[in-house]
């Protein structure tokens, strides 16, 4: 039988969830990757201690990934996304207090569970309806790539308020100044993230599509999950996600390299990670627009080939502080790379002819695998780069990020033929 094509979605519904998708995300990870040193200094920790607290948060998610999925295909998306992102706003208000490593990692569990468990599956599930059939590069493309947007607008509002909040130079300035700067940083992004809350809440309407968008039997279908692992597609895109998530973690460490090998002061370097983000837009909208009219699994196998070379490029000893030209032509390259995986790898469940109706679990089954990186790639990330020779901490980082890449080709290459095929 032939399916209707989806009815056309309002451009406003894409636009919440490009502001939710990222917005839940400022408070664990955003503002760690624009102010990566003066973080760490602020709550007297080192690379391989806030690779713990990601460890926890990872370990968390673990769990919501597999039942926040079915959740997904129970409940309208909106309401599980404004709880989310309420209560991942208050607790951005504790991490103002600038809690104790203990309960810096308790929070980062608490984390784990209002992004994952109560949003991530929902707002997969959102964009994939957003997109219909046809557009799914598209709908992808503009919610990664105006994550990007969203997260450049905060890390620049961060910056701002941070450099506001500094009465003397950075470089002059004192650890109890940088603190209650950063504070208010984390109490600004807090507000900012409630707001959207209420947004997503007030706003996104209910979406339409051709099929039914959330499923009335019970919470765990074992037979949904049988349905999904006899995929070949599925398992695929598991270690297509995990390899990807793990190149995108690793663009934490661009502040790091921009401040212990380019010789950047903390504005400098934060202003490195700030000026990528700002690259992530174009990127989603122009990668869509191309795996739209080819296929998503082919421009999946030209992101992880350039950041493989990129990544290659970084463990030489090319780049120093004399070659900022290099370091900026590279590190477009690397972050072309890491953001068109990033972009793509859900809209490959089209291609894959995953059920509609089944996205919620198909996320979350997938994503429980895919997104491990948040359990390993912190703690692993952290004891490269605690090396005593930082040039080498770093160039062993990017030579874990060249293996990834790599195993990510090949799954992408796999998952590319299975779609020709069915196609």
């Amino acid at each position: 039988m032939t399916e209707k094509p989806s009815k056309k979605q309002p451009l406003y519904v894409i636009l919440l969830l490009i502001l939710a998708a990222e917005a839940i995300f400022i408070l664990p990870f955003v503002l760690q990757r624009i102010f990566r040193p003066t973080f760490l200094e602020v709550f007297a920790i080192n690379n391989e201690d806030i690779g713990y607290c990601f460890s926890i948060y990872g370990m968390v998610a673990f769990i919501s990934y597999f039942f926040g999925g079915p959740l997904a295909d129970k409940f309208h998306p909106k309401n599980l996304m404004a709880l989310a992102l309420l209560l991942t706003a208050l607790g951005g208000v504790y991490f103002a207090t600038f809690p104790n490593y203990f309960e810096l990692k308790i929070l980062y569990g608490y984390w784990g569970f209002t992004t994952i468990f109560l949003f991530w599956a929902a707002m997969i599930k959102a964009t994939r309806i957003w997109g219909g059939h046809n557009n799914q590069g598209i709908a992808f493309g503009f919610l990664d790539g105006g994550r990007g947007l969203v997260a450049a607008a905060f890390g620049s509002v961060g910056v701002f308020v941070f450099a506001m909040f500094i009465d003397s130079g950075v470089s002059e300035s004192t650890l109890i100044e940088r603190q209650a700067a950063f504070k208010q940083v984390i109490l600004v992004c807090s507000t900012m993230v409630a707001c959207i809350a209420l947004l997503v809440y007030f706003f996104l309407k209910p979406l339409q599509n051709n099929e039914n968008i959330t499923v009335k039997p019970k919470l765990i279908d074992s037979s949904s999950f049988k349905v999904l692992l006899r995929m070949p597609s599925v398992w695929l895109l598991m270690l297509i996600i995990l390899c990807a998530y793990t190149g995108y973690k690793a663009t934490d460490i661009f502040t790091l390299y921009a401040t212990d090998v380019m010789k950047y002061n903390v504005i400098e370097s934060a202003g490195v990670g700030t000026s990528l983000l700002y690259v992530r837009p174009i990127i989603g909208v122009i990668i869509g627009f191309l795996a739209d009219k080819t296929r998503a699994t082919l421009w999946l196998i030209i992101g992880f080939a350039l950041s493989i070379i990129s990544s290659i490029i970084f463990t030489l000893d090319f780049i120093d502080a004399n070659t900022t030209l290099l370091f900026i032509i590279n590190i477009l390259l690397l972050a072309i790379g890491v953001y068109s995986c990033r972009v793509l790898y859900f809209a490959t469940l089209e291609e894959a002819k995953i059920p509609v109706a089944l996205t919620g679990t198909a996320v979350g089954l997938i994503s429980v695998i895919g997104y491990t990186p948040d359990i390993f790639s912190g703690p692993m990330f952290g004891i490269l780069l605690d090396n005593p020779d930082k040039v080498a901490g770093l160039q062993n980082s990017f030579k874990v990020l060249a293996t990834f890449s790599f195993v990510g080709l090949m799954a992408s290459y796999w998952l590319y033929r299975i779609a020709k095929h069915k196609a």
